[in-house]
């Protein structure tokens, strides 16, 4: 099938749709059983971690080659197979043993997710005609706004009433479905020309990235082996060091590190570290403060915690005309301080605590964190030239993933040192509030980098009309 025999913008971005929506379904959902996980798998809560680093990773390493892929086999072949393995690796987390097998199995899904969400927007951006794009793209948009409101309820139902095993089992059917269509009705689509492919890039940049994250998450586990963790870490800088090294002497590096020389985007990038760490360590604490901490069932925590992702729905409408107003500079520290408190404000719940002032302050708090993403995502791209958006994008992509793996890895830290504090094996509630406030505080830290921009910085982007100025003194 040629583009021009392609199906319509619409069923060709709903297809696309059906594989978003799987990936970000389970991806949800997944957060709000850990709970009932730890019990059935009889390993500790904490020790689950490792189901999210591992998903996280695989997408931090394969993501830089799924354009490459896509060009060197064809999308339509790489789309469905990304389909297809991420079902089966949810096949395999369903039938997964122990934690070693449910890891191994998430890993793969991973790698399934690192070449199906690329290698879909790669075929709509080359087969949907430009007047045709903004409607496809609101399209697209629906799983992602829909997938985290719908994961934590739904979750916690299978949880509850089911069995954890069911979250999985819930991708077969809707990846079975885009499997087929994106047989019949994706179009096999390539670039005309395929750059050469980094191969000693991503040997180094998988290897160090794997073996630091890893070890990472290794070091905050209880009864770890911090000799082996300490080794995995030294190891993966050693190679991520070696990588720096080959980046200037390549002449397509796989991700390109020059891109840091620009100061919005290395502004947005590692302030927005900072801010990712913080939010990626909440779909691990909030469901098990309230399930752990409080007693509560998975379905009575996916109720609550589905509000986050309203509240992100809601900021969509409002973030340009707010950036328009005040410019990505104000935004970005006053929204800092805003999202930073009402993280920190978590650690005000309780057993006690009503549901609606849960609900309120987790729908505040999603609204104010989306605001900072949109900001974040949208000043990265303000000063880089067009032909070094793919470049620009790769590099993004691995610092978010690593950065929500990150968040999980110092999240699951920060428990078991509270309770190791007070010789205690058990979590309670107060380990879950410390967590929060000094994730808190994480997240503030990203103002010291939003204090170097200028007044006027993506101005051109958000339509802020500013003097420029000179950025704040050290």
């Amino acid at each position: 099938m040629s583009p021009a025999n392609a199906p319509s913008t619409r069923v060709l971005t709903l297809v696309v749709a059906s594989a978003l929506f799987m990936e970000s379904l389970v991806s949800t959902v997944i957060a709000t059983s850990l709970a009932a996980m730890s019990v059935d798998l009889a390993v500790d809560p904490l020790t689950l971690k490792l189901a999210f680093t591992a998903y996280f990773v695989a997408l931090a390493i394969f993501i830089p080659i799924s354009g490459w892929c896509a060009d060197r086999f064809g999308a339509k072949t790489v789309f469905a197979a990304a389909i297809a393995v991420f079902t089966l690796s949810s096949v395999g987390c369903a039938l997964a043993w122990d934690l070693h097998s449910l890891v191994a199995g998430r890993f793969c899904q991973g790698l399934g997710g690192a070449m199906m969400l690329p290698v879909g927007r790669l075929i709509l951006l080359r087969v949907i005609p430009k007047r045709e794009m903004v409607s496809a793209m609101a399209w697209l948009a629906i799983p992602t706004l829909f997938a985290p409101i719908l994961g934590p309820p739904v979750g916690g139902f299978i949880t509850t009433y089911y069995h954890w095993r069911g979250i999985f089992w819930l991708n077969v059917p809707v990846g079975l479905v885009g499997l087929a269509l994106a047989l019949t009705l994706v179009p096999q689509v390539r670039a005309d020309t395929t750059r050469p492919m980094d191969w000693p890039g991503f040997a180094l940049t998988g290897g160090g990235l794997a073996l630091a994250t890893f070890g990472f998450t290794l070091l905050g586990s209880r009864n770890a082996n911090v000799g082996l963790a300490l080794a995995m870490m030294l190891g993966g800088a050693s190679l991520l060091a070696l990588y720096a090294g080959h980046a200037r002497r390549a002449a397509h590096p796989i991700l390109d590190l020059t891109l840091l020389r620009i100061a919005s985007f290395r502004i947005a990038l590692v302030g927005g570290l900072l801010f990712r760490i913080a939010v990626g360590a909440m779909p691990f604490l909030l469901p098990l403060m309230l399930q752990v901490g409080f007693g509560m069932s998975a379905f009575e925590s996916g109720t609550l915690t589905f509000s986050s992702a309203v509240g992100a729905v809601t900021m969509k409408l409002t973030a340009a005309p707010i950036l328009r107003r005040w410019g990505f500079r104000r935004v970005l520290m006053v929204n800092a301080w805003i999202s930073s408190a009402m993280i920190a404000a978590l650690a005000l719940f309780s057993a006690t605590t009503p549901a609606a002032l849960i609900v309120s302050v987790l729908l505040v708090g999603g609204f104010f964190r989306s605001l900072q993403f949109t900001s974040l995502n949208t000043l990265g791209y303000a000063d880089v030239e067009g032909e070094r958006l793919s470049g620009a994008t790769a590099l993004v992509g691995v610092v978010q993933q690593l950065s929500l793996a990150a968040g999980v890895a110092v999240a699951a830290m920060l428990l078991d040192g509270s309770r190791r504090i007070e010789a205690r094996p058990e979590l309670l509630a107060p380990d879950f509030q410390r967590a929060f406030v000094a994730i808190g505080l994480i997240s503030l830290a990203s103002l010291l980098w939003y204090r170097a921009l200028a007044a006027d910085a993506g101005a051109e982007l958000s339509g802020h009309e500013a003097e420029p100025s000179r950025p704040d003194p050290d």
